[in-house]
């Protein structure tokens, strides 16, 4: 029984660590395709200031195609932009000057 309790997490483990590391490709993927797509048109600070749900984030992504060039790779973008500005991630600071008073 022990046996089959451990193999049992270490299956679990192993299967955790591959979807992970696919999700780690897809987020690079996204990454990348930020810079081709994204950037071009706007600042960083723009979309990296965003909290926005996976839903919300799509309409966007869909409201850039009909304006521009589409996402080559829709669903890695939207998967870097839920994984990095999702409506669950922390506000950032706003920058600050070097005497420390917002710019």
């Amino acid at each position: 029984m022990t046996s089959l309790i451990l193999r049992s997490a270490i299956a679990g483990f192993v299967l955790a660590t591959i979807g992970l590391a696919a999700d780690a490709a897809s987020i690079e993927k996204g990454r990348a395709e930020e810079k081709r797509s994204c950037l071009a048109c706007h600042g960083a600070r723009l979309i990296h200031s965003q909290r926005l749900s996976r839903a919300v984030w799509g309409r966007e992504l869909d409201k850039m195609a009909r304006w521009g060039p589409a996402a080559a790779d829709r669903e890695a973008l939207l998967d870097y932009l839920v994984a990095n500005y999702g409506d669950d991630k922390p506000v950032p600071e706003p920058p600050r000057s070097g005497d420390g008073t917002k710019r």
